[in-house]
């Protein structure tokens, strides 16, 4: 029956990214109360989930951008032999299931997940865009949040709002008294998790000796520069370097 299974021997070969995005999540907004535009409990539950991918998915990515419902994971090494097929599954199956945990286990969570081929300049063309889109879906949220509040369907708003470009809609608030600008940075440019190399002194009682042993751990890094600044880019280019 094997080679029925038509898609699972394809492969591909690192480095690669693989986006995750969260399937009908708007649902939780009412389901689980969540605060608009933005709810803080959904973004650290996001975080966790990325932590967990890292440190005990058994998938071992180099690193995670995670944004709104979005998880962008770089592997510079692949599981499963580069599977494409098992790679998805397992990365998105872990993801809903260390979501549905962080949230209290009380709503039914699933993801989708594809696999992007990168090269190390891609990959920091790619996080760029990403960061971007965290923007554009940061303005949008904020503006449909305001339209709504000001007794507009959601429904309607989005459609005032559809293909606005992002200055538009950043005077829209500014109008307003609200200036974007000001928004916590995970909410604008999204949250980084990576691992971080430290290293520890100990002591070694058999040799009677002071040894330095390295230490891996995950980081969260909620204050990111913008990646296409000058600062940005050599963030990115330093942090795809190490992986």
């Amino acid at each position: 029956m094997e080679n029925r299974e038509i898609f699972s021997t394809i492969t591909t070969i690192p480095p690669v990214f693989v986006r995750l995005d969260g399937r009908a999540f708007h649902r939780l907004t009412e389901t689980l109360g969540l605060e608009k535009p933005f709810d803080e409990f959904f973004h650290t539950s996001m975080v966790t989930v990325c932590s967990a991918l890292l440190s005990d998915s058994g998938l071992n990515p180099d690193f995670a951008f995670t944004f709104s419902d979005e998880i962008s994971l770089y592997f510079t090494r692949l599981p499963f032999n580069g599977r494409v097929e098992k790679i998805d599954s397992v990365a998105a199956s872990f993801a809903a299931s260390s979501l549905t945990l962080s949230l209290g286990g009380t709503s039914l969570l699933s993801f989708d997940a594809r696999v992007i081929p990168a090269t190390p300049d891609f990959a920091c063309e790619y996080l760029a865009d990403r960061q971007n889109e965290a923007w554009r879906n940061h303005l949008n949220a904020y503006c449909q949040q305001v339209l709504i509040e000001e007794g507009m369907s959601a429904k309607k708003a989005a459609d005032q709002l559809k293909g606005l470009p992002a200055k538009d809609l950043h005077e829209m608030m500014h109008k307003r008294g609200f200036n974007l600008a000001t928004t916590p940075a995970w909410q604008r440019r999204g949250v980084l998790i990576y691992k971080k190399i430290t290293e520890k002194e100990g002591f070694n009682p058999i040799t009677q000796q002071t040894v330095v042993a390295e230490r891996s751990a995950v980081t969260v890094e909620r204050d990111l520069p913008l990646f296409t600044s000058p600062e940005g880019k050599d963030f990115l280019g330093k942090l795809v370097a190490l992986s």
